[in-house]
């Protein structure tokens, strides 16, 4: 990896006082941030690099979303090339670079589907519920269904509607109250069941929860359901087999919408091209983003199955057609970049190799970090990975906020960045990983390395207060 991006003291000390006294950054307290004064100026492969030149491995992908890596110059050509073509005109019109990236992604699904372009993940979902309540009103007119059904402790975006639609408390209670369109029942986190109950004997009750539900509001008045194949934000809850299918059943029983969330889940993460074809489900409407262009570029998209997209068809007079627009949908040259980043998945097998390296990884940790009383659970599918911390197996008891926090804080000061559950209270003591799919065997077993002694390091702090 080429330093020549370092910049000099001086130069970095200026970034610094620039960003502190101009920029409102997401999420992260500023407090910290004038402590920290990360500024990272490069990034190769699965590796990043800031400007006093430290090299740190992102266990995070950014944000779950570098998927084929960091370092694909090619893609900066291919915007280039389109960009001198012609860099934008609004999607009422057609461009040659998103109609093949919609032809792309509907092949992915195996056909029947039509692409609707956004610029993220919270704005597809956002299209997502908007699609679902036309659908509603073209096709069962004389009712009133409008009621989306999703899960506590999701996360499904930033918006308004999609913080709603989500289930964590900490991030929704400072933007109260909410419309209440969005209805949430127990989620798929079985490690520590919402209803008291141990698979398999739980006949998978929290997927029926979601027919009782729909009962109790009236099936005429619930238009979706929205559900991510694996939740990722509450610390990697991976699903009962039986559990999507079942969704999937309660939904077509009822002429409810199926909305599956892939933002995180999709393009390769979790071992196969979509989170919910592992276990053979055709969702109605589906919201993705992040790895659909590894984050070269904003992109998102909400892809509906043909029966939904017919709904609109019809003669202009007929006032039909979607309701919904974006200025920077369809962009020409986020497009042809995303077209690029999917040959790349799939010349290079992405998929298979997150699967691949995916077990080889959580094998490795389960061997290194179970020997510690606080691991609780090593969990995922591909490369989606949750480490859960308690004070204790037995109890489940979460590790406290701050040992937590002590483990991130540790990896980092030793090379790796990882990330933290942001579940709230009951959920939030979990160690996050979602490296670039390219991540190599060498670097998984510096992960293990990393992880196995920042364990060391809270488990003695915990023995010691």
């Amino acid at each position: 990896m080429t330093l020549a991006n370092i910049p000099d003291p001086e130069e970095r000390a200026r970034v610094v006082a620039q960003d502190l006294e101009n920029v409102l950054h997401p999420l992260v307290q500023h407090r910290a941030l004038e402590k920290s004064q990360l500024v990272i100026v490069g990034a190769q492969g699965s590796t990043v690099v800031d400007a006093d030149g430290s090299t740190y491995l992102d266990a995070m992908a950014g944000l779950w979303c570098v998927n084929i890596g960091y370092g694909r110059n090619e893609l900066a050509d291919v915007a280039a090339e389109q960009m001198r073509a012609i860099a934008y005109y609004p999607h009422t019109a057609m461009n040659l670079p998103a109609a093949e990236l919609a032809e792309q992604i509907n092949g992915l699904m195996g056909g029947g589907y039509h692409v609707y372009f956004v610029n993220s993940g919270s704005e597809a979902n956002e299209a997502g519920f908007k699609f679902a309540r036309q659908y509603a009103k073209h096709e069962f007119s004389s009712e009133f269904r409008f009621k989306t059904i999703s899960r506590y402790y999701a996360y499904h975006g930033t918006t308004l509607a999609t913080l709603a639609a989500g289930g964590m408390g900490d991030r929704k209670v400072k933007f109260e109250p909410y419309a209440g369109e969005f209805v949430h029942v127990p989620a798929p986190t079985c490690y520590r069941c919402p209803l008291g109950l141990s698979y398999p004997s739980c006949g998978v009750a929290c997927a029926k929860a979601i027919e009782s539900t729909i009962l109790g509001e009236g099936p005429e008045t619930v238009a979706e359901v929205l559900v991510e194949p694996i939740m990722s934000g509450v610390g990697v809850a991976v699903p009962p087999d039986e559990y999507l299918p079942m969704v999937q059943d309660i939904c077509h029983r009822y002429d409810v919408l199926l909305h599956v969330d892939e933002v995180i889940n999709g393009f390769g993460r979790t071992g196969k091209m979509f989170g919910h074809q592992n276990w053979g489900i055709s969702p109605d409407i589906m919201a993705v983003a992040k790895g659909i262009i590894s984050a070269y570029l904003p992109l998102g998209a909400a892809v509906v199955k043909n029966k939904v997209f017919e709904s609109f068809l019809g003669e202009p007079a007929d006032g039909r057609q979607v309701f919904q627009v974006n200025t920077y949908g369809g962009h020409p040259a986020a497009a042809a970049v995303a077209v690029r980043n999917i040959e790349i998945l799939m010349e290079e097998k992405l998929a298979e190799r997150a699967a691949t390296m995916g077990a080889y990884l959580i094998d490795g940790l389960k061997g290194r970090l179970m020997k510690h009383a606080i691991t609780g659970d090593v969990r995922g599918k591909g490369l989606l990975i949750g480490v859960e911390l308690v004070t204790d197996r037995e109890s489940k008891t979460q590790l406290a906020g701050p040992l937590v926090q002590g483990v991130v804080d540790s990896c980092r000061r030793n090379g790796v960045l990882v990330g933290r559950s942001g579940g709230g209270a009951r959920h939030s003591n979990t160690i996050v990983l979602s490296p670039p799919l390219i991540i190599t065997r060498s670097e998984c077993d510096t992960l293990i390395d990393v992880l196995d002694r920042a364990l060391g390091e809270a488990a003695a702090k915990l023995d010691g207060a």
